[in-house]
């Protein structure tokens, strides 16, 4: 091999390695644009799933919890807390729990971080729930890792 490099073998390697990366970045955008559209959830998403977003939203849920991993972790992951409470497959179950909880709020434990109290509707709570009801059916890859979140 040369010791000294010349300019067309310079160039010869800018473009050889430009298109290299280049072809990997489309076969890399190629295959996340596949897995999306297979794994997405949107057949299954409905206004009341909307409007519970909005309630997640309107309410700054996400400064204290985190959903997928996204958030503060102030307090518990809620993408599986469906599961956790075991109502997943029941949605009048689910919103019974949820309600409860959200009206026991805050519970005055002394030394716990108290969750506020929101005062919802029962259609806020409703919304909310099919919310977290369609979070918790999201293919994640096995997040959170472990069954607590």
């Amino acid at each position: 091999m040369r010791e000294v490099m010349t300019k067309s073998m310079a160039r010869n390697i800018f473009y050889g390695g430009s298109l290299f990366f280049i072809l990997i970045f489309l076969a890399l955008s190629a295959h996340s644009h596949l897995y999306i559209v297979n794994s997405e959830n949107a057949a299954k998403l409905d206004d009341s799933v909307v409007r519970g977003k909005h309630v997640w939203e309107k309410h700054a849920c996400i400064n204290c919890h985190t959903i997928l991993g996204e958030g503060a972790y102030f307090a518990p992951e809620v993408a599986n807390v469906m599961t956790r409470w075991g109502v997943l497959d029941d949605p009048e179950s689910a919103f019974e729990a949820l309600k409860g909880w959200m009206e026991a709020q805050p519970t005055g434990v002394p030394g716990r971080r108290q969750m506020p109290q929101f005062n919802l509707s029962d259609e806020e709570i409703r919304d909310l729930t099919n919310f977290l009801i369609w979070t918790d059916n999201i293919d994640a890859q096995d997040w959170p890792p472990n069954e607590a979140g």
